[in-house]
């Protein structure tokens, strides 16, 4: 066994220093690809989805400064650690699910405290279908706040966000 190890070590040892020998022979070239500059929050970020929640984060301060807004809000810290049964797929009507199982809200807007509106982003296929996306609406229903979801993979313009989320608010 201690001779395999050996020759494998040997092994390791050699293609290391092969490849630092090769990689001192080659300078580093430049990209190819020229560096983009960054989009400005208001404007809409159609492929830069790991910025949807900065640009929904802002728009949230900027044009419902009335809201205080907290992020990452786990169903638990609305709804407690609750087991209730919902019909959330026609093939089990009556299914208990509990509220830790469910995807943490996106955003949550608070007034006076309280919270007022959840707000969600996710692709189609998790607001329409992920059993996570489906137990945090329904224990939002539940608490009778508004739900509102937003599609990453489509555009959301700043005048869309803002009336869409005022519709909800009925602000």
């Amino acid at each position: 066994m201690s001779l395999l190890k050996s020759i494998l070590n040997l092994i390791v040892k050699t293609v290391t220093e092969s490849n630092s020998e090769r990689d001192l022979e080659q300078p580093a070239r430049p990209s190819a690809t020229p560096r983009r500059p960054e989009p400005s929050l208001r404007e809409p970020m159609r492929q830069q989805v790991s910025d949807w929640p900065r640009y929904f984060a802002e728009i949230l301060s900027s044009e419902f400064p009335q809201y205080s807004v907290k992020r990452n809000v786990p169903v638990t810290d609305l709804a407690g650690y609750a087991a209730d049964v919902f019909q959330l797929y026609a093939t089990r009507p009556q299914q208990t699910y509990k509220a830790e199982w469910g995807a943490p809200y996106t955003f949550v807007l608070y007034q006076g405290g309280q919270p007022a509106a959840v707000v969600m982003l996710g692709d189609g296929a998790s607001h329409s279908r992920n059993v996570k996306y489906l137990i945090a609406r329904m224990y939002a229903k539940k608490l009778g706040l508004p739900y509102i979801n937003f599609y990453t993979q489509c555009p959301n313009e700043r005048g869309y966000v803002v009336s869409r989320i005022r519709q909800f608010l009925n602000a």
